[in-house]
């Protein structure tokens, strides 16, 4: 099975009829983990889809295959792309990794400046995010938005989280700083313009002392 055989494309509204049906899947992944989860609703992940903020995956042959939503917090200066998800049949064939990087590209589309942000106990998951540029950070540097928290009180390891008031737990934490990302990016360019503009000096010396030669 290859990465070809899937469509990942925008939810939208022909595509509610999945929801509980990837509410179903996420609470048995869960289980099978043995890890903790923030339980969403069929009608919580319905209107994620009616807002333009999922992406939802499909089989060549129309079998669903898997899931993922936007969530924002303090006023849109971050945002999560939680609640992945994929189709226990189509696991291990790069499709995870196809998802992320759609909802990735979606976020980064629907919300330029905001900080991308993940919590996750899956390794897969982190190297996924790490390819993408996330990097490990304290729970201090994620949104402080009460609503965010108050998302994980149905995981099991809720109480872990409030015992140490919220500033650790089974989760790592991954963030996507754009402003970050773009210092790097002008960095690494000011670097390329130095070398180019030293490449340039030292060609323009060699030709001057070629031109200087005696000629014979």
């Amino acid at each position: 099975m290859q990465i070809t055989d899937f469509n990942i494309l925008e939810a939208n509204l022909e595509h509610i009829r999945f929801a509980q049906q990837i509410c179903d899947e996420m609470l048995e992944s869960a289980k099978s983990r043995g890890t903790g989860i923030a339980k969403r609703s069929p009608e919580y992940v319905a209107n994620k889809m009616l807002e333009g903020k999922a992406v939802i995956a499909f089989h060549n042959d129309g079998t669903w295959a898997g899931f993922c939503y936007i969530e924002t917090w303090s006023h849109e200066s971050f945002v999560a792309n939680s609640g992945l998800i994929v189709n226990p049949i189509y696991r291990k064939a790069g499709l995870a990794k196809a998802i992320k990087t759609r909802i990735f590209a979606l976020s980064r589309e629907k919300y330029p400046n905001s900080k991308i942000f993940g919590l996750t106990t899956g390794l897969a998951v982190m190297k996924i995010n790490s390819e993408l540029g996330y990097e490990p950070v304290t729970y201090s540097e994620l949104t402080q938005d009460e609503n965010f928290w108050k998302g994980c009180q149905s995981c099991v390891n809720y109480d872990i989280l409030m015992s140490k008031q919220k500033q650790n737990c089974m989760c790592t934490a991954m963030l996507y700083d754009p402003e970050e990302k773009k210092e790097e990016e002008d960095e690494r360019f000011k670097k390329i313009a130095k070398k180019a503009t030293l490449l340039e000096r030292i060609e323009a010396k060699l030709r001057s002392t070629l031109n200087n030669l005696p000629q014979l």
